[in-house]
Formats: structure tokens, C-alpha cells, sequence
């Protein structure tokens, strides 16, 4: 596989003209070179097996050519993407697609900022999205994934959330079935800043998403949700790192996830309050449901507590549906197929709620209804 991507990378660079972006591709295939895909004997990735996305024959979308110019001022910013982080960070950065999108200084955005991303069969893309919402600015940020065909996504998002800016990210992933999904979210916070994201991941046969999120300075507060609902032989993995470097800041993560057939989830989340970060509020939930006895997640919520005045907590649930809830619906006349699908609907809900966008709750309402068979009259 690394032929495949030598041979392609060789004919792309060419069409790099900003000699220091082409310095940094460079560097970064070197590095995915060096380092190949991680494989299960890396601990980040010991439950998840890329050997079937690694096997296949990708072709690199021509589209990946037409990057957009990173402006002067915004290079320094790319250059703090984490490259060696793995091999699928290195080769994002090697063919890297880039779009910009800058929030100017005490504005309001009125209309959600949206991006869509899909690709074809057998097809490689390589999207890698900065984002600046400037001190003071307001926004909401809409990133989606969808194709209908067997292929490959390899994508990155940084997101540098400015002094008292407020910035809701809706990541939305509804891969083909047969596609392979893998995305890093870096977010840096400034003061008093606010950051809201809620991450929805149901498709792809295989799907990653690495998401840190890093407090720079005080006041500042997260929110951290996902749902990942996964059916047949999907396989959802979500790693995330909330870093509290600074004192007085506040993040909040939930995470559910809903496995059904022979899925596997995968939640490895991590939060850190350094040394000097006193008055840090973090709480952190994993919740897991399964619907059948095939299914399997594995769950590591963790905490690495530097500091004694600090209010931190964290906890993970793995599941089946609860028996009185159960036995309260089939004594009101509900049959049972119907009882366990609405319990489970509910479970989907609370995350899905958070989503403030109608047309897109609306959407993933649909889709969740439409995975457990059922129909709800409105």
C-alpha cells in the first residue's frame, strides 16, 4: 500500500506550487514511509484492526489537486497539525485537500457553515480543514461524510477557538456500509472561550475518530458528546484526549454507544489536568447498549489527576436494556420488538437532541428509527 501512495504522491507533488506546504508534504510522507499504519501492537490501536482497509487499492481523487492556497498568516497554524501521531495523520498532511474558513473577530455568523464530503468507489480523500474563529466570533460548524461505495476517507480538522469565542461543531459521519472512515479533530481553546460538539458516527465498515481538545488558556469550557450506533460487522472506534493545561476550565464528555449483530465499539477516552490546572471541573460517561450477545465494546475511560483541587469524575456502562423499563412498556400493551426498539431510540436520543439544526435531527432521527424498523407518528 505504501507503493501505491509513493508513486501517486510523486505525480502530486508536482502540482504543489507554495514551497513551504510542499516541504511539509514532503516531510510527512517521509514520516508515513517510515512509520506505515499502526498496526494492534500499537496500544491506541490494539482493538482495532486496519489489515482490511491497508489491503485494498486506492485510487487518490484528482479533486485532492485543486487545494485551496493556505494564506501566509494560517502556515504557522497547519504546521501544529501532530503529523507523527500515526501514519494516517502523516498521510493526510502528505496529500492534504485544504480549505480555510476564518470567523472574523466579534462576529456573528447567522447561517450554519457547512461541509460535505463523499467519494467513490475505490477512491482515496484527503480533506484537511482549518478552522480560526477569531476572539469574540460565533458560529456553527457542520461536517459531514457520506458516500455509497467502497472507499476510503482520511480526514483532519483544526480547530483554533479564539478569546471569548463560541464555536458548536456538528460532525455527522454516515459512511457507506463498505467504506473505511478515518478522522483527527485537534481543537485548541483560548480564554473564556466555549467549544460544543456533538460527533454522530454510523456508517463505514471500519471508522476512527481521534478527537483532542486543549485548554491554552483560563475560563474556558468544552462540551465533548458522541453517539457511534453500529450494526453487522461494523467496527466504530473513538479515541479522544481533553487536556486541561490551564486552571478554571471546565469540559463535560458523554459518549453512547448502541451495538447490535456481530459490531464492535471501541471508546478510549482520556483526561489529563496537569500540575498548575487548579479549579478544573471534567466529567466524563461512557454508556453502552448492546442488542445482542455477539456484540462487544471495549471501554477505558481514564483520568490523570496532577492536581488536588480539581472536581473530576468518570465512569463507563456496558448493557443490555433495562428489565423494568421493559416490563413497564409490555404492561401497557407494547409488544416486545417494539418495546426494546423504543427504549433503545430513547437511549440514541439524548445525544441526537443536543443537535440544534432541524433538518438534521430530523435526518438522524430517520435513520436511527429506521435501523431499529420502527415508525413514529409525529
Amino acid at each position: 500500500m505504501e507503493t501505491q501512495f509513493t508513486e501517486q504522491f510523486k505525480e502530486f507533488l508536482r502540482s504543489e506550487t507554495d514551497p513551504v506546504l510542499r516541504r511539509l508534504r514532503e516531510v510527512a510522507f517521509a514520516v508515513f514511509a517510515g512509520a506505515g499504519f499502526p498496526t494492534v501492537k500499537d496500544e491506541d490501536w490494539k482493538y482495532t484492526n486496519v489489515a482490511p482497509l491497508v489491503s485494498g487499492q486506492w485510487s487518490v481523487a484528482r479533486s485532492v489537486g485543486q487545494s485551496q492556497v493556505v494564506p501566509d498568516r494560517d502556515i504557522d497554524l497547519v504546521k501544529r497539525f501532530e503529523t507523527a501521531r500515526n501514519g494516517f495523520a502523516a498521510l493526510n498532511m502528505a496529500f492534504a485537500a485544504f480549505k480555510v474558513i476564518r470567523i472574523a473577530k466579534d462576529t456573528s455568523v447567522p447561517e450554519p457553515i457547512e461541509l460535505l464530503f463523499a467519494t467513490d468507489e475505490q477512491v482515496a480523500i484527503f480533506p484537511h480543514i482549518l478552522v480560526i474563529a477569531e476572539a469574540g466570533s460565533k458560529a456553527i460548524l457542520i461536517e459531514s461524510y457520506a458516500s455509497t461505495a467502497k472507499s476510503f476517507t482520511n480526514a483532519a480538522v483544526q480547530i483554533i477557538v479564539e478569546d471569548n469565542a463560541n464555536l458548536t461543531h456538528y460532525r455527522v459521519q454516515r459512511e457507506s456500509s463498505e467504506a473505511f472512515h478515518v478522522g483527527t479533530t485537534e481543537v485548541s481553546l483560548g480564554r473564556g472561550s466555549l467549544y460544543d460538539s456533538t460527533n454522530i458516527n454510523l456508517g463505514g465498515a471500519l471508522s476512527r475518530h481521534d478527537i483532542d481538545v486543549k485548554f491554552t488558556a483560563e475560563g474556558g469550557e468544552a462540551f465533548v458528546d458522541g453517539l457511534y450506533m453500529v450494526g453487522g460487522t461494523q467496527h466504530a472506534d473513538t479515541h479522544s484526549i481533553i487536556d486541561h493545561t490551564v486552571p478554571n476550565c471546565t469540559s463535560h464528555q458523554t459518549y453512547k454507544g448502541v451495538l447490535n449483530d456481530s459490531a464492535r465499539g471501541v471508546f478510549n477516552g482520556k483526561v489529563f489536568v496537569r500540575e498548575n490546572a487548579h479549579g478544573t471541573d471534567a466529567q466524563q460517561s461512557n454508556k453502552n447498549l448492546l442488542l445482542s450477545n455477539d456484540a462487544r465494546v471495549d471501554t477505558k475511560p481514564q483520568l490523570e489527576i496532577f492536581n488536588d483541587d480539581v472536581k473530576c469524575s468518570h465512569g463507563a456502562t456496558v448493557g443490555q436494556l433495562e428489565e423494568e423499563e421493559l416490563f413497564y412498556l409490555l404492561t401497557r400493551g407494547l409488544p416486545d420488538s417494539l418495546a426494546r426498539n423504543l427504549l433503545t431510540y430513547g437511549f440514541a436520543e439524548a445525544i441526537i437532541r443536543k443537535i440544534g439544526i432541524d433538518s438534521i435531527r430530523t435526518s438522524l432521527d430517520e435513520a436511527v428509527l429506521n435501523r431499529l424498523n420502527v415508525k413514529l407518528e409525529v
